[in-house]
């Protein structure tokens, strides 16, 4: 694809104009008035990796909760992790780590994007012969429906097309941002769609474009990003991603370019994002950080009692899921509002003692 041809199917609606300056509006007010102490903001970053790890893997396919996510996290020195959701957790968590800790040194390009390929599936026992390499041979992108069967999403670039398209998009993306006539936002939704569409490595795109899009959003001073998970959102939403990517790929490489239905969805995503930081903002104690459910289960635990899962759900009378029980508690552990006693099924939630 030509260079002119990446441009012309970004196109401008009041719509997306409006969506854009509210995420710019809230980027100002994030670098102008936050109050949360370090100590808070180090706590914060670390649940997200937790949350977003989770999410991202479980977007792919992955049965772990974020609970699980936090304490295969938690012990991955001792214990390595052993089956294929554990591999690509560990993987995920790391690469985050890195992108969030270390973007500023962290430029868009093909080497670096190779080698967070690598760090990303550096756990994974079936993936060692090709992490850090592209494709080479077909992969088609497929979406599981609820009864658990394949759908074709599309078909992506053929492997013998894969480096000089990677380049193509990756050059008009580091020249894009460094003439600053386009807006960085439009420039990172074209740069995130081509890669997924492109599909350049056997597996891990999907985990990879994310953390790319974190990476990126990150350059381009959008600070919050490691406080407010943006895979989580994205996971709430994966119907419509999913649905996004395929309107946008059904006019891929015709004259009929437009990346409108995924830029949309990227759109209202990161304004999502800036409601969660917003929250944060405005905090100045942990408890006002916490999601309608997440105050639930909190608001059992306040008594001082030491309970484990079953009896919250009896406590709550069923009316919040198991498993968001669960991710409710993994965050307030993260939080340090909430503490575990024991390990195992017979792990319990109490206060955390300060």
């Amino acid at each position: 694809m030509s260079e002119n041809s990446f441009n012309k199917r970004i196109k401008l609606s009041q719509e997306i104009l409006g969506k854009i300056a509210k995420i710019d509006e809230f980027k100002g007010l994030w670098h102008g008035s936050l109050r949360l102490s370090p100590q808070i903001l180090g706590r914060l970053k670390s649940s997200v990796i937790i949350t977003s790890t989770g999410a991202s893997t479980r977007i792919e396919g992955s049965k772990m909760s974020d609970e699980e996510v936090a304490r295969l996290l938690r012990g991955l020195k001792s214990n390595p992790p052993k089956n294929r959701d554990e591999q690509e957790v560990a993987g995920y968590a790391d690469l985050l780590g890195r992108v969030f800790d270390h973007y500023r040194t962290l430029k868009l390009t093909e080497n670096n994007i190779l080698h967070f390929h690598s760090i990303l599936l550096q756990f994974s026992n079936k993936d060692q012969s090709h992490k850090g390499k592209y494709k080479d041979s077909d992969n088609a992108v497929v979406m599981k429906n609820e009864r658990g069967e394949e759908i074709v999403l599309f078909n992506p670039t053929k492997p013998y097309l894969v480096k000089p398209e990677m380049e193509a998009i990756i050059d008009w993306t580091n020249q894009e941002l460094e003439k600053k006539e386009l807006h960085p936002v439009l420039i990172i939704a074209n740069f995130v769609f081509e890669f997924l569409a492109i599909h350049p490595f056997l597996d891990g795109n999907g985990r990879l474009s994310r953390a790319l899009t974190n990476l990126l959003l990150l350059r381009n001073d959008y600070a919050h990003v490691p406080y407010a998970s943006l895979d989580e959102i994205i996971e709430e939403r994966k119907d419509s991603y999913y649905l996004a990517l395929r309107a946008t790929q059904n006019n891929h490489k015709t004259e009929n370019e437009d990346i409108t239905p995924w830029l949309n969805f990227l759109l209202d995503a990161l304004l999502t994002q800036g409601d969660v930081a917003r929250k944060l903002m405005n905090a100045e104690q942990p408890e006002k950080l916490l999601s309608e459910r997440q105050e639930q289960v909190f608001a059992i635990l306040k008594d001082g009692e030491t309970l484990g899962v079953a009896e919250i759900d009896k406590r709550l009378n069923g009316s919040v899921p198991q498993v968001t029980i669960k991710q409710s508690l993994a965050r307030l552990v993260a939080l340090r509002l909430v503490e575990r006693v024991g390990q195992g099924r017979g792990v319990r939630y109490t206060l955390h003692h300060k």
